[in-house]
């Protein structure tokens, strides 16, 4: 089969791999269909990811159809499906408290292991989600929108909360749009003027460009001194972090969407005197998938303007190479893998 490898950092090559056998039982062979390209596929591409060994073939955004099911299977051959990526042990504490998305001993496709650059993928089943009634080109989008509605039902915010999402990228924007989903008055801020003015005149969110004026002075007049109800950062930014404490509410939220490596540190008087909660939102479960799934269906999510650019497997070495440094009018690219 071809597969797209990144051999080491800076070099991606389309290669031909073995196939995978026949699955074996509670596993599922699948067809891969598309596959988004993610932020972490930049960085791995960047040498930027911190734990992971090359080469590899990256891709955790997937769609496919299964092809052959092992034993014990409850999937029939056809099956359109939505490829769930972290693959949990299904025995260690998290697991066993039903939160598999932040397994002891989690590999996610793509990154630990193998992922779906390629034709052909070996899945446990129950990491398969029916793609009912979805487009297998708009059931790629799913993982990546299930990360914003984890961390959005992560946060417990009642309908009506003022929200601010801090980064206005692929996950922020679709944090922002689960936001809105839930009853939020939602605002949008970034750096970016071009990603703000997307946001704005694309998705009907209000914004503060961070570019213009400090974050603090912004949030301030946003919000008449009192700061936002719930907070979710989604920059991958130490700084922005750690400046995200300030712009909490009297009893408001701190959601944790991305990660960032260094230590955080923020003044525990100002943490105490808020009486702040804050959480980290880590993948997404299933109930994620089946709300972002349902949403899609229901054309709530406006996924023609996330998408913003395609590419086939052939040519994914050279345009996935490009738009790592290529950013202007990027949201979401997305692999058009199978017919």
């Amino acid at each position: 089969m071809k597969a797209v490898v990144c051999r080491s950092p800076g070099e991606l090559v389309l290669e031909d791999r073995p196939a995978p056998s026949t699955p074996p039982p509670g596993w599922a062979l699948v067809a891969v269909s598309h596959v988004g390209i993610c932020g972490t596929d930049y960085h791995i591409f960047e040498g930027k990811h911190p734990f992971l060994a090359y080469p590899r073939i990256m891709g955790h955004e997937v769609s496919g159809t299964v092809i052959e099911a092992g034993d014990g299977v409850d999937l029939a051959v056809g099956e359109p499906v939505v490829i769930n990526p972290y693959l949990a042990c299904g025995k260690c504490i998290a697991c066993r408290q039903g939160k598999p998305n932040c397994c002891v001993r989690i590999e996610v496709l793509g990154v630990h292991r193998d992922g779906a650059m390629c034709e052909r993928i070996l899945v446990p089943a129950q990491n398969l989600y029916p793609a009912n009634g979805l487009s297998l080109a708009d059931a790629a989008a799913v993982e990546f929108l299930a990360i914003g509605a984890h961390a959005v039902r992560r946060s417990l915010a009642q309908p009506g909360a003022r929200t601010l999402v801090i980064g206005a990228g692929p996950i922020g924007l679709g944090t922002a749009l689960f936001a809105r989903i839930a009853g939020h008055d939602v605002t949008l801020l970034d750096m970016s003027a071009e990603r703000l003015d997307f946001a704005a005149s694309e998705l009907g969110f209000a914004t503060l460009d961070g570019s213009q004026a400090s974050a603090t002075d912004l949030v301030r007049e946003a919000t008449g001194g009192e700061g936002f109800d719930v907070v979710f950062d989604a920059t991958g930014n130490t700084q922005s972090v750690q400046s995200a404490f300030a712009h909490i509410a009297h009893g408001g939220t701190l959601v944790l969407v991305s990660v960032v490596k260094d230590d955080i540190l923020f003044s525990d008087p100002e943490f105490h005197k808020r009486e702040m909660t804050l959480i980290g939102s880590r993948n997404a479960l299933r109930a994620d998938f089946d709300h972002v799934a349902a949403s899609i269906r229901d054309g709530a999510v406006p996924l023609a303007k996330l998408v913003t650019h395609r590419t086939t497997l052939d040519e994914t070495p050279r345009d996935l190479a490009r738009w790592a440094h290529e950013k202007s009018g990027l949201i979401k690219a997305v692999i058009e893998v199978g017919s």
